[in-house]
Protein backbone atom coordinates (compact mmCIF):
# COMPACT_ATOMS: atom_id res chain seq x y z
CA UNK A 1 0.00 0.00 0.00
CA UNK A 2 1.64 3.00 -0.91
CA UNK A 3 2.35 5.93 1.63
CA UNK A 4 0.30 8.80 1.91
CA UNK A 5 1.39 11.84 -0.18
CA UNK A 6 2.42 14.58 2.93
CA UNK A 7 1.89 17.40 -0.10
CA UNK A 8 -1.75 16.46 -0.45
CA UNK A 9 -4.32 17.18 2.63
CA UNK A 10 -5.95 14.55 4.17
CA UNK A 11 -9.59 14.46 5.18
CA UNK A 12 -10.90 18.12 6.13
CA UNK A 13 -11.08 18.88 9.48
CA UNK A 14 -14.32 20.47 10.33
CA UNK A 15 -14.28 23.95 12.52
CA UNK A 16 -17.29 26.10 13.22
CA UNK A 17 -14.66 29.11 13.22
CA UNK A 18 -11.30 29.30 11.73
CA UNK A 19 -8.63 32.57 12.48
CA UNK A 20 -6.12 33.39 10.00
CA UNK A 21 -3.03 34.90 12.35
CA UNK A 22 -2.94 34.49 16.09
CA UNK A 23 -1.44 38.13 16.42
CA UNK A 24 -3.84 40.14 19.23
CA UNK A 25 -6.44 40.67 16.69
CA UNK A 26 -7.23 36.97 15.60
CA UNK A 27 -6.52 36.10 19.49
CA UNK A 28 -9.49 38.45 20.33
CA UNK A 29 -11.51 37.51 17.50
CA UNK A 30 -11.08 34.01 18.33
CA UNK A 31 -12.12 34.13 21.80
CA UNK A 32 -15.02 36.29 21.05
CA UNK A 33 -16.34 33.38 18.74
CA UNK A 34 -15.51 30.66 21.07
CA UNK A 35 -17.50 32.71 23.94
CA UNK A 36 -20.82 32.65 21.64
CA UNK A 37 -20.12 28.77 21.52
CA UNK A 38 -18.27 28.31 18.18
CA UNK A 39 -15.62 25.55 17.58
CA UNK A 40 -12.55 27.81 17.13
CA UNK A 41 -9.36 27.15 15.28
CA UNK A 42 -6.37 29.50 15.07
CA UNK A 43 -3.63 29.07 12.44
CA UNK A 44 -0.61 30.73 13.21
CA UNK A 45 2.56 30.60 10.74
CA UNK A 46 4.98 31.56 13.40
CA UNK A 47 5.92 29.53 16.57
CA UNK A 48 4.03 32.10 19.43
CA UNK A 49 1.38 33.51 18.83
CA UNK A 50 0.99 37.46 19.98
CA UNK A 51 1.83 39.23 16.93
CA UNK A 52 3.40 42.26 17.71
CA UNK A 53 2.79 41.90 21.40
CA UNK A 54 5.80 39.30 22.50
CA UNK A 55 8.54 38.79 25.31
CA UNK A 56 12.29 37.23 25.46
CA UNK A 57 14.24 36.64 28.32
CA UNK A 58 17.21 38.68 28.55
CA UNK A 59 19.65 38.41 32.04
CA UNK A 60 16.57 36.41 33.91
CA UNK A 61 14.37 39.41 33.31
CA UNK A 62 11.19 38.74 31.17
CA UNK A 63 10.92 41.61 28.12
CA UNK A 64 8.90 42.78 26.20
CA UNK A 65 10.10 42.31 22.65
CA UNK A 66 7.52 44.28 20.80
CA UNK A 67 4.64 46.33 22.00
CA UNK A 68 5.15 47.43 25.92
CA UNK A 69 2.26 49.66 26.41
CA UNK A 70 -1.27 50.82 25.07
CA UNK A 71 -2.84 53.94 24.49
CA UNK A 72 -5.85 53.99 26.83
CA UNK A 73 -8.48 56.42 24.46
CA UNK A 74 -11.48 54.02 24.34
CA UNK A 75 -11.02 52.04 27.17
CA UNK A 76 -11.54 49.14 25.25
CA UNK A 77 -8.19 46.84 26.30
CA UNK A 78 -8.93 47.77 30.00
CA UNK A 79 -12.26 46.58 29.78
CA UNK A 80 -11.04 43.05 27.45
CA UNK A 81 -8.67 42.82 30.75
CA UNK A 82 -11.05 43.02 33.16
CA UNK A 83 -13.50 40.22 31.01
CA UNK A 84 -10.07 38.03 31.43
CA UNK A 85 -9.50 38.37 34.99
CA UNK A 86 -6.14 40.70 34.68
CA UNK A 87 -7.74 44.06 34.91
CA UNK A 88 -5.82 44.50 38.60
CA UNK A 89 -2.70 43.84 36.19
CA UNK A 90 -3.34 46.85 34.39
CA UNK A 91 -1.05 49.94 35.44
CA UNK A 92 -0.09 53.43 34.79
CA UNK A 93 3.83 54.19 33.51
CA UNK A 94 5.58 56.66 36.45
CA UNK A 95 4.70 60.35 35.87
CA UNK A 96 8.50 61.51 34.33
CA UNK A 97 7.36 62.88 31.26
CA UNK A 98 9.46 62.00 28.05
CA UNK A 99 12.11 63.71 26.08
CA UNK A 100 13.67 64.47 22.42
CA UNK A 101 16.61 64.82 21.14
CA UNK A 102 17.63 67.70 19.03
CA UNK A 103 20.75 68.67 16.93
CA UNK A 104 21.00 71.63 19.29
CA UNK A 105 20.23 69.44 22.48
CA UNK A 106 17.52 67.61 24.49
CA UNK A 107 14.50 69.16 25.73
CA UNK A 108 11.05 68.01 27.24
CA UNK A 109 7.87 66.86 25.42
CA UNK A 110 4.55 68.60 26.23
CA UNK A 111 3.12 66.78 28.88
CA UNK A 112 -0.22 67.69 27.45
CA UNK A 113 -0.60 67.11 23.72
CA UNK A 114 -1.32 64.59 20.65
CA UNK A 115 1.46 63.46 19.09
CA UNK A 116 3.86 66.33 19.97
CA UNK A 117 1.16 69.01 18.83
CA UNK A 118 1.11 71.00 22.53
CA UNK A 119 -1.96 72.30 24.21
CA UNK A 120 -0.13 75.71 25.05
CA UNK A 121 2.60 76.61 23.00
CA UNK A 122 3.67 78.53 26.31
CA UNK A 123 4.00 75.93 28.58
CA UNK A 124 7.48 75.75 30.08
CA UNK A 125 8.13 72.59 29.00
CA UNK A 126 6.75 73.07 24.97
CA UNK A 127 8.78 76.86 25.23
CA UNK A 128 12.04 74.94 26.23
CA UNK A 129 12.12 72.63 23.48
CA UNK A 130 10.50 74.96 20.84
CA UNK A 131 12.09 78.50 21.94
CA UNK A 132 10.22 81.72 22.20
CA UNK A 133 10.31 82.30 18.48
CA UNK A 134 8.46 78.79 18.09
CA UNK A 135 5.97 79.79 20.83
CA UNK A 136 5.46 82.75 18.62
CA UNK A 137 4.31 81.37 15.76
CA UNK A 138 2.45 78.29 17.50
CA UNK A 139 0.33 81.09 18.93
CA UNK A 140 -0.68 82.40 15.18
CA UNK A 141 -2.77 79.17 15.40
CA UNK A 142 -5.04 80.71 17.32
CA UNK A 143 -5.76 83.60 15.12
CA UNK A 144 -5.89 81.45 12.03
CA UNK A 145 -9.44 81.30 10.74
CA UNK A 146 -10.61 77.24 11.17
CA UNK A 147 -10.12 76.03 8.44
CA UNK A 148 -6.83 77.36 7.60
CA UNK A 149 -4.80 74.01 6.47
CA UNK A 150 -7.19 72.06 6.81
CA UNK A 151 -9.41 71.84 3.93
CA UNK A 152 -8.55 68.88 1.39
CA UNK A 153 -10.13 66.01 2.13
CA UNK A 154 -8.36 63.17 3.10
CA UNK A 155 -5.20 63.87 1.24
CA UNK A 156 -4.42 66.46 4.10
CA UNK A 157 -1.70 65.27 6.04
CA UNK A 158 -0.48 65.91 9.88
CA UNK A 159 2.60 67.36 8.88
CA UNK A 160 0.99 69.71 6.32
CA UNK A 161 -2.01 70.90 9.05
CA UNK A 162 0.87 70.97 12.11
CA UNK A 163 3.21 73.13 9.51
CA UNK A 164 0.20 75.66 8.84
CA UNK A 165 -0.91 76.71 11.61
CA UNK A 166 2.04 75.97 14.34
CA UNK A 167 5.21 76.30 12.36
CA UNK A 168 8.35 74.56 11.62
CA UNK A 169 9.38 74.39 14.92
CA UNK A 170 6.47 72.54 16.46
CA UNK A 171 6.91 70.54 13.23
CA UNK A 172 10.03 69.52 13.39
CA UNK A 173 10.95 69.48 17.16
CA UNK A 174 7.65 67.52 18.58
CA UNK A 175 5.77 66.18 15.58
CA UNK A 176 8.23 64.57 13.71
CA UNK A 177 10.09 62.89 16.25
CA UNK A 178 7.45 61.82 17.90
CA UNK A 179 5.31 60.13 14.89
CA UNK A 180 8.51 58.64 14.16
CA UNK A 181 8.87 57.51 17.26
CA UNK A 182 4.86 55.92 17.05
CA UNK A 183 4.48 55.46 13.77
CA UNK A 184 7.73 55.00 12.32
CA UNK A 185 7.27 57.37 9.39
CA UNK A 186 6.68 60.89 8.85
CA UNK A 187 4.16 63.40 9.66
CA UNK A 188 3.73 64.59 6.02
CA UNK A 189 3.19 60.83 4.91
CA UNK A 190 0.07 60.49 6.88
CA UNK A 191 -3.37 61.48 7.01
CA UNK A 192 -4.27 63.25 9.69
CA UNK A 193 -8.07 61.96 9.86
CA UNK A 194 -5.87 58.52 10.31
CA UNK A 195 -3.80 59.14 12.51
CA UNK A 196 -5.78 62.03 14.50
CA UNK A 197 -9.29 60.89 14.67
CA UNK A 198 -11.57 63.43 15.60
CA UNK A 199 -8.82 66.11 15.25
CA UNK A 200 -10.15 68.04 11.90
CA UNK A 201 -13.68 67.71 13.54
CA UNK A 202 -12.78 69.13 16.88
CA UNK A 203 -10.62 71.98 14.95
CA UNK A 204 -14.03 73.21 13.14
CA UNK A 205 -15.23 73.38 16.77
CA UNK A 206 -12.71 75.11 18.78
CA UNK A 207 -11.73 77.33 16.22
CA UNK A 208 -7.62 76.72 17.24
CA UNK A 209 -5.42 73.42 16.47
CA UNK A 210 -4.33 73.95 20.35
CA UNK A 211 -8.01 74.01 21.55
CA UNK A 212 -8.92 71.24 19.18
CA UNK A 213 -6.14 69.17 20.86
CA UNK A 214 -7.34 70.24 24.48
CA UNK A 215 -10.83 69.25 23.73
CA UNK A 216 -9.73 65.64 22.72
CA UNK A 217 -7.52 65.08 25.81
CA UNK A 218 -10.70 66.10 27.92
CA UNK A 219 -12.64 64.08 26.29
CA UNK A 220 -9.90 61.17 27.22
CA UNK A 221 -9.84 59.01 30.67
CA UNK A 222 -8.44 60.78 33.36
CA UNK A 223 -4.79 59.63 34.52
CA UNK A 224 -1.73 58.63 32.03
CA UNK A 225 -2.70 58.62 27.65
CA UNK A 226 -0.72 55.06 27.71
CA UNK A 227 -0.86 52.01 30.10
CA UNK A 228 0.75 48.60 30.50
CA UNK A 229 0.57 45.03 32.40
CA UNK A 230 2.83 44.42 35.25
CA UNK A 231 5.09 41.86 34.13
CA UNK A 232 4.94 43.19 30.42
CA UNK A 233 2.13 43.56 27.86
CA UNK A 234 2.69 39.57 26.64
CA UNK A 235 0.34 39.29 29.77
CA UNK A 236 -2.64 39.95 28.04
CA UNK A 237 -1.69 37.75 25.16
CA UNK A 238 -1.26 34.75 27.69
CA UNK A 239 -4.75 35.74 29.10
CA UNK A 240 -6.35 35.33 25.82
CA UNK A 241 -4.21 31.97 25.00
CA UNK A 242 -5.73 30.96 28.24
CA UNK A 243 -9.16 31.81 28.21
CA UNK A 244 -9.94 30.63 24.38
CA UNK A 245 -8.09 27.00 25.46
CA UNK A 246 -10.84 27.10 28.59
CA UNK A 247 -13.35 27.35 25.33
CA UNK A 248 -12.05 24.45 23.92
CA UNK A 249 -10.69 26.64 21.65
CA UNK A 250 -8.01 25.52 19.67
CA UNK A 251 -4.45 27.50 18.94
CA UNK A 252 -1.90 26.12 16.53
CA UNK A 253 1.10 27.27 15.50
CA UNK A 254 4.08 27.00 12.87
CA UNK A 255 1.13 26.05 10.65
CA UNK A 256 0.67 28.15 7.01
CA UNK A 257 -2.70 28.89 5.43
CA UNK A 258 -1.31 28.76 1.76
CA UNK A 259 -5.16 29.07 -0.13
CA UNK A 260 -8.81 29.73 0.49
CA UNK A 261 -11.61 28.84 -1.08
CA UNK A 262 -15.49 29.26 -0.88
CA UNK A 263 -17.60 26.37 -1.55
CA UNK A 264 -20.41 26.39 -3.52
CA UNK A 265 -23.38 28.72 -2.49
CA UNK A 266 -25.38 25.07 -2.38
CA UNK A 267 -23.34 23.92 0.33
CA UNK A 268 -24.49 24.49 3.31
CA UNK A 269 -21.91 25.14 6.14
CA UNK A 270 -19.19 24.64 6.09
CA UNK A 271 -19.18 27.06 3.32
CA UNK A 272 -14.90 27.65 3.35
CA UNK A 273 -12.03 25.68 2.69
CA UNK A 274 -8.17 25.99 4.47
CA UNK A 275 -5.72 25.01 2.85
CA UNK A 276 -2.27 24.80 5.30
CA UNK A 277 1.37 23.61 5.70
CA UNK A 278 3.19 22.75 8.67
CA UNK A 279 7.13 23.15 8.93
CA UNK A 280 7.67 19.84 7.52
CA UNK A 281 5.27 20.91 4.17
CA UNK A 282 2.93 18.23 5.53
CA UNK A 283 -0.46 19.66 4.01
CA UNK A 284 -4.23 20.02 6.23
CA UNK A 285 -7.50 21.13 4.84
CA UNK A 286 -10.05 22.66 7.34
CA UNK A 287 -13.52 23.70 7.04
CA UNK A 288 -15.69 26.06 8.48
CA UNK A 289 -18.32 28.23 7.87
CA UNK A 290 -17.05 31.30 9.51
CA UNK A 291 -13.52 32.83 8.32
CA UNK A 292 -11.14 35.72 10.16
CA UNK A 293 -8.68 36.40 8.31
CA UNK A 294 -6.23 38.70 10.62
CA UNK A 295 -2.91 38.98 8.68
CA UNK A 296 -2.49 40.81 5.87
CA UNK A 297 -2.01 38.69 3.95
CA UNK A 298 -5.49 38.43 3.34
CA UNK A 299 -4.68 40.05 0.01
CA UNK A 300 -3.63 37.76 -1.71
CA UNK A 301 -5.38 34.31 0.27
CA UNK A 302 -8.88 35.96 -0.60
CA UNK A 303 -8.25 36.53 -3.97
CA UNK A 304 -10.77 33.99 -4.96
CA UNK A 305 -13.31 34.61 -2.57
CA UNK A 306 -13.25 38.46 -3.06
CA UNK A 307 -12.47 39.07 -6.32
CA UNK A 308 -12.78 42.58 -6.09
CA UNK A 309 -9.55 42.74 -3.81
CA UNK A 310 -7.62 42.49 -7.21
CA UNK A 311 -5.37 45.49 -7.26
CA UNK A 312 -5.17 46.10 -3.78
CA UNK A 313 -1.55 47.33 -2.72
CA UNK A 314 -1.14 47.80 1.24
CA UNK A 315 1.52 49.65 3.18
CA UNK A 316 4.41 47.55 3.81
CA UNK A 317 4.59 49.27 6.72
CA UNK A 318 8.38 49.55 8.20
CA UNK A 319 10.60 47.01 9.23
CA UNK A 320 12.03 47.72 12.88
CA UNK A 321 15.08 46.53 14.68
CA UNK A 322 14.70 46.78 18.46
CA UNK A 323 17.80 46.19 20.70
CA UNK A 324 17.23 45.96 24.33
CA UNK A 325 20.30 46.19 27.05
CA UNK A 326 20.77 45.77 30.22
CA UNK A 327 22.69 47.37 32.27
CA UNK A 328 24.79 48.08 35.73
CA UNK A 329 24.35 51.60 35.95
CA UNK A 330 23.68 53.38 39.22
CA UNK A 331 23.69 56.70 37.52
CA UNK A 332 20.23 56.08 35.40
CA UNK A 333 18.92 55.55 38.53
CA UNK A 334 17.68 59.62 38.92
CA UNK A 335 15.99 58.66 35.18
CA UNK A 336 18.18 61.58 33.72
CA UNK A 337 15.28 61.59 30.78
CA UNK A 338 12.38 60.85 32.33
CA UNK A 339 10.49 57.58 30.56
CA UNK A 340 12.28 57.97 27.91
CA UNK A 341 13.71 59.87 24.56
CA UNK A 342 12.63 60.66 21.12
CA UNK A 343 15.15 61.57 18.10
CA UNK A 344 14.65 64.08 15.72
CA UNK A 345 15.29 63.05 11.95
CA UNK A 346 17.94 65.99 11.97
CA UNK A 347 20.01 64.22 14.60
CA UNK A 348 20.13 60.56 12.70
CA UNK A 349 20.99 62.43 9.56
CA UNK A 350 24.09 63.87 11.12
CA UNK A 351 27.25 61.78 9.90
CA UNK A 352 28.11 61.26 13.65
CA UNK A 353 24.60 61.54 15.23
CA UNK A 354 22.20 59.56 17.27
CA UNK A 355 20.87 56.51 14.69
CA UNK A 356 18.49 55.08 17.05
CA UNK A 357 15.03 57.21 16.67
CA UNK A 358 13.31 56.44 20.22
CA UNK A 359 14.98 55.29 23.48
CA UNK A 360 12.35 53.74 26.35
CA UNK A 361 13.93 53.74 29.65
CA UNK A 362 11.88 50.75 31.03
CA UNK A 363 12.83 50.64 34.69
CA UNK A 364 12.06 54.55 34.70
CA UNK A 365 9.18 53.74 33.21
CA UNK A 366 7.30 50.96 35.05
CA UNK A 367 7.50 50.59 38.91
CA UNK A 368 7.40 46.90 38.60
CA UNK A 369 9.89 46.39 36.08
CA UNK A 370 12.45 48.48 37.91
CA UNK A 371 11.29 45.99 41.35
CA UNK A 372 12.04 43.34 39.18
CA UNK A 373 15.97 44.33 37.98
CA UNK A 374 16.91 45.43 41.46
CA UNK A 375 18.84 49.11 42.53
CA UNK A 376 20.88 50.03 39.84
CA UNK A 377 20.30 47.68 37.09
CA UNK A 378 18.24 49.37 34.50
CA UNK A 379 16.60 48.17 30.91
CA UNK A 380 16.85 50.88 28.23
CA UNK A 381 15.51 49.85 24.67
CA UNK A 382 16.97 51.32 21.53
CA UNK A 383 14.48 51.29 17.96
CA UNK A 384 15.91 51.57 14.20
CA UNK A 385 13.96 51.82 11.25
CA UNK A 386 11.49 53.73 9.82
CA UNK A 387 9.58 53.49 6.94
CA UNK A 388 11.38 53.65 3.29
CA UNK A 389 14.66 54.00 4.48
CA UNK A 390 17.85 52.21 4.19
CA UNK A 391 18.85 49.51 5.94
CA UNK A 392 21.35 51.48 8.02
CA UNK A 393 21.71 50.01 11.46
CA UNK A 394 19.43 47.12 10.58
CA UNK A 395 22.00 45.50 8.83
CA UNK A 396 24.42 45.62 11.09
CA UNK A 397 26.15 42.34 13.07
CA UNK A 398 24.71 41.67 16.29
CA UNK A 399 27.99 43.14 18.03
CA UNK A 400 28.34 46.55 16.04
CA UNK A 401 24.33 46.99 16.39
CA UNK A 402 25.25 46.66 20.43
CA UNK A 403 27.79 48.82 20.14
CA UNK A 404 25.86 50.96 18.50
CA UNK A 405 23.12 51.23 20.56
CA UNK A 406 25.08 51.86 23.76
CA UNK A 407 26.57 54.72 21.81
CA UNK A 408 23.37 56.24 21.65
CA UNK A 409 21.96 55.90 24.76
CA UNK A 410 24.79 57.18 26.26
CA UNK A 411 23.88 60.06 24.55
CA UNK A 412 20.21 60.05 24.73
CA UNK A 413 20.25 59.50 28.21
CA UNK A 414 23.37 62.12 28.88
CA UNK A 415 25.44 59.21 30.80
CA UNK A 416 28.10 57.59 30.04
CA UNK A 417 27.21 54.27 29.31
CA UNK A 418 30.12 51.76 28.53
CA UNK A 419 30.47 47.78 27.22
CA UNK A 420 31.70 47.48 31.04
CA UNK A 421 28.20 48.03 31.85
CA UNK A 422 26.91 45.98 29.71
CA UNK A 423 25.12 42.86 31.92
CA UNK A 424 23.28 41.50 28.19
CA UNK A 425 21.48 42.46 25.49
CA UNK A 426 18.92 41.64 22.97
CA UNK A 427 18.08 42.06 18.97
CA UNK A 428 13.91 41.96 18.06
CA UNK A 429 12.79 42.59 14.81
CA UNK A 430 9.68 43.67 14.44
CA UNK A 431 8.41 43.62 10.81
CA UNK A 432 4.85 44.37 8.99
CA UNK A 433 4.01 45.69 12.16
CA UNK A 434 3.53 49.33 11.28
CA UNK A 435 1.69 49.86 8.87
CA UNK A 436 1.84 53.66 8.16
CA UNK A 437 -1.88 55.37 8.04
CA UNK A 438 -1.27 57.60 4.92
CA UNK A 439 -4.10 58.31 2.72
CA UNK A 440 -3.10 55.56 0.18
CA UNK A 441 -2.98 53.08 3.04
CA UNK A 442 -6.54 54.19 4.00
CA UNK A 443 -8.25 54.16 0.50
CA UNK A 444 -6.81 50.03 0.51
CA UNK A 445 -8.16 49.39 3.40
CA UNK A 446 -11.41 50.65 2.53
CA UNK A 447 -11.12 48.65 -0.40
CA UNK A 448 -10.38 45.43 1.38
CA UNK A 449 -13.40 46.08 3.72
CA UNK A 450 -16.06 47.11 0.68
CA UNK A 451 -14.35 43.82 -1.04
CA UNK A 452 -14.94 41.31 1.87
CA UNK A 453 -18.59 43.43 2.99
CA UNK A 454 -20.92 40.66 0.72
CA UNK A 455 -19.40 37.87 2.14
CA UNK A 456 -21.75 35.91 4.68
CA UNK A 457 -19.04 34.25 7.32
CA UNK A 458 -15.88 36.41 6.49
CA UNK A 459 -14.12 39.01 8.05
CA UNK A 460 -11.03 40.72 8.15
CA UNK A 461 -8.95 42.80 11.20
CA UNK A 462 -5.68 43.65 12.56
CA UNK A 463 -3.34 46.56 12.75
CA UNK A 464 -3.65 46.06 9.09
CA UNK A 465 -6.93 47.62 8.50
CA UNK A 466 -7.45 48.95 11.87
CA UNK A 467 -4.58 51.20 12.70
CA UNK A 468 -1.44 50.42 14.92
CA UNK A 469 -1.63 50.33 18.69
CA UNK A 470 -4.30 48.04 20.91
CA UNK A 471 -6.50 50.48 21.27
CA UNK A 472 -7.21 50.12 17.61
CA UNK A 473 -7.03 46.77 17.21
CA UNK A 474 -8.78 45.56 19.96
CA UNK A 475 -12.48 47.39 19.33
CA UNK A 476 -12.05 46.87 15.54
CA UNK A 477 -11.72 42.92 16.36
CA UNK A 478 -14.52 42.59 18.68
CA UNK A 479 -16.63 44.73 16.22
CA UNK A 480 -15.60 42.26 13.03
CA UNK A 481 -16.41 39.58 14.87
CA UNK A 482 -20.00 40.83 15.93
CA UNK A 483 -21.19 41.38 12.84
CA UNK A 484 -19.81 38.16 11.60
CA UNK A 485 -22.09 36.52 14.34
CA UNK A 486 -24.67 39.15 13.31
CA UNK A 487 -24.43 38.55 9.49
CA UNK A 488 -25.11 34.31 9.90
Amino acid sequence: MAAPDPGQPGPAEHWDAVVVGGGVAGLVAARDLAASGLRTLVVEAREVVGGAVGRHVVAGLTLDSGAESFATRGGAVAELALELGVGERVVRPEPRGAWVQLAHGAGPLPRAGVLGIPTDPWAADVRQTVGTLGAVRASVDRMLPAWWGARGGDEVSLGSLVRRRMGPRVLERLVRPVVAGVHAADPDDLAVDAVAPGLRAALAQQGSLAGAVRSLRAAAPAGSAVAGFDGGLHVLVDALAADLAGRAGQIRTGVRVVAVRQLALAAEPPSFEVVTEDAEGAAGLLRADRLVVATPAAVGLLAGVAPQMAGVVLDPGAEVVLVALVLDAPALDAAPRGTGVLTSPAVQSQARGVRAKALTHGTAKWAWLAAAAGQGRHVVRLSYGVAGDDPGPRALPDDELTALALRDASTLLGTRLGADQLVASARVVWSQSLPRPSASHREAVARVRAAVAPTPGLAVCGAWVAGNGLASVVPDARAATRDLLGRQ
